[in-house]
Order: C-alpha cells, then structure tokens, then sequence
C-alpha cells in the first residue's frame, strides 16, 4: 500500500514537473514572440526613416547639384556687386589715397587725412561723387563676382576629386591647401575676363573736378582711341600677380575661419559665421598683397586723361620707383581705408553669397 502510494505521489509529482516545465516554456516563448511583434514596427518605422533621411540627403545632393551652375553665378554676381555698392565710398578713397604719389596728385593730397578727403569730396563734388564709376563697378562685380565664386567652387570639386588628394580627404594641411589653389585660380580667371572694367572703373573714380572721361562708354572710346586696345589692359600683369595671392589667401583664410568657428560654436548663425569669417579673411588678404594694388592702380592711371607718364619700367621697375622715392610706406598708402572697406565689404560678400546659396537651392526647379 505504502509502496503504491509512493508510486502514485513520484508520478504526480513528476507530472506536475512537467506540466510546470511545459507552462515556463510556453510563457517564454509566448514572451518572446510578444517582445518580436513589438520588435517589427519599430524596425520597420526604423527603416522608413533610414529611407526618408536618405530620400532628403539624395535631394538636398540634386539641388546642390542644380546649384552648381545658374543660381551660382548669380549668387556670386549679386553678391559681389551689393558688397561694392555698400562700400563703394571708402572704395574710392583708397584708390585717391593710393595715386597720392604720382607727380599730377602729390601737390593736391600733400597731407592726406581721411575724414578731410571725405569732407573735401563732398564740399566740392557733392554727396553722390562717392559713388563716382560705382555704375561700372557693378558692372564689372557682376560677371567677375558670379565667374569668381563659381570658378572657385568648380576648382574645389575638381582638385577635391583627385584620387591622390581623396587619400587625404580631411588632413586640415591638405583642405587648406586646395582652397588656397582654387581661390587663386578663381581670381585669375575672373580678372582676366572682366579686366576692361575694372581699369575703366578706376579712371572714373579717380577723376577729380576736372571730368576728362564723360562715362563708361566715352571712356572705353577714348581708351581704345588714344591708348589702343591695349590700353584697357594696362596693369593686368600686376593685377593678375595679385589678385592670384589675395584671393588665395582669402579664400583659404575664411574657410580656416569658419571651420575653427563652426568647431567651437557650432549653433551660430550661418550669417554671423559668413559675415565675421569674410572679414578676418579680409584683413590678411589685403595686408598680404596692398602693394600689388597699389601698384596696379598707379599702372592703370597711366597715360590718363594726357597725364604725363611715370612709371616707364613695367611692373618691377613701378615696384623699385615706388620704395626708392616713397619709402615702404609708400606702398602702403590708403591701407587704413582699405581696412575700412574691406572688413565689411568681404563679409558682406561671402554673407551674401552664402544666403543667396542657400535661398536657391530651395526654389523648386
């Protein structure tokens, strides 16, 4: 009796064992296809999202793509030329300062003083002789802005994709370097397109109270009549010795600027970054190569209006006639104007730029 007991309760309770085996199993297992099920949307949603982030990135790449013609040369063109317009008074100041030593101006500018050359400016020529050749300013800011930037952008993605520079995609000696080589090539390009302009923009602002060139197009005439074709190229040498270096330089400092900037305030705005990055650019680009500009105004003013000539050396023969009778100090006059100009003026130019990018590249095509 005992012993059938005893085979009784072993078999109970080795059923029980097992039915609350069997019992834990299911739970688990029930569990664990619970814990699927939840798993599925969310992986799904996942995924859906992975997708949508790709769909916009490959957007966002389509309309940089757009970008990368028309909208660039007017964003560049626009920006180049709204950056003149707004500094185009202390443009001219600099380029009055920077003629000081030709024999026909030293007796006119003997003690030159900024706030003195404006108030003679506006005494005896009136408030909108600031703004003197600031029509064919534009004129030349347009083509030359819209070809610089999208010469400098071009530039960039053609050396970036270079298998042997892609090696060292993001070595910060190497980016510099390539922003360094494409704003030089971009000014270069874009100074040698638009030069005409720029020399016929300098004889105007440089005309005083006496008007020997009566506009863009009577000064484009009497150029080529006098001067031959040639003429609209006086000084290019020196243009193009500087423009190279100044751009490079500015180019490579304001995008040094704006990494170091974006690597410690990350959530300023990107017109801030633009506009305070485009001015630091400014100034060592300009302190770099003002003599290079100061020679070339000198260059271009030759011959002008039957002015007697002066330099008659070429460029290095300018360079050495400048600091013999100058000083080095004499090929650094009207920096401080320049500063003046060209801390705004380079940051409104990038700031501008760097908006009107942006702008575009959401209008719907």
């Amino acid at each position: 009796m005992e012993a059938r007991v005893g085979v009784v309760v072993e078999g109970g309770q080795r059923a029980l064992n097992t039915a609350t085996t069997t019992a834990v199993h299911n739970t688990v297992v029930d569990a664990g296809n619970r814990k699927l099920l939840q798993q599925q949307p969310q992986t799904q949603q996942t995924q859906s999202c992975h997708q949508h982030h790709q769909s916009n990135k490959q957007s966002l790449n389509q309309q940089q793509g757009h970008f990368g013609t028309v909208e660039r040369l007017l964003a560049g063109g626009i920006a180049g030329a709204f950056s003149k317009t707004c500094t185009a008074p202390l443009a001219r100041l600099t380029i009055l300062f920077q003629i000081q030593g030709m024999q026909s101006e030293a007796a006119i500018l003997s003690s030159p003083n900024i706030w003195h050359e404006a108030s003679r400016i506006v005494k005896e020529e009136g408030f909108r002789a600031f703004w003197k050749g600031n029509l064919v300013t534009v004129a030349h800011r347009l083509p030359y802005g819209a070809v610089n930037f999208y010469a400098y952008e071009e530039y960039k993605t053609f050396l970036h994709s270079n298998p042997v520079l892609q090696s060292y995609k993001g070595n910060a000696g190497v980016d510099i370097s390539v922003h360094f080589v494409s704003g030089g090539l971009a000014g270069l390009t874009a100074a040698s397109a638009t030069y005409p302009l720029d020399l016929v923009r300098t004889r105007l602002s440089a005309q005083r109270n006496s008007i020997y060139y009566q506009g863009v197009g009577h000064a484009f005439r009497t150029i080529c009549r006098e001067e031959g074709i040639l003429g609209l190229y006086k000084g290019l040498g020196a243009t193009l010795l500087g423009v190279g270096p100044s751009l490079a330089i500015s180019f490579a400092a304001y995008e040094t600027f704006k990494t170091f900037w974006l690597s410690h305030r990350p959530n300023d705005s990107n017109a801030v970054v633009s506009l305070g990055c485009g001015s630091l650019s400014g100034i060592v680009s300009s302190t770099a190569t003002f003599p290079l500009d100061l020679v070339r105004r000198r260059m271009q003013l030759e011959g002008a209006g039957g002015r007697a000539r002066v330099y008659t050396t070429g460029l290095f023969g300018t360079f050495k006639h400048i600091f013999k009778t100058e000083g080095m100090r004499g090929l650094y006059r009207g920096i401080i104007p320049e500063y003046y100009k060209v801390v705004p003026g380079v940051g409104i130019a990038f700031m501008t730029f760097e908006e009107l990018k942006k702008l575009l590249s959401t209008v719907p095509n």
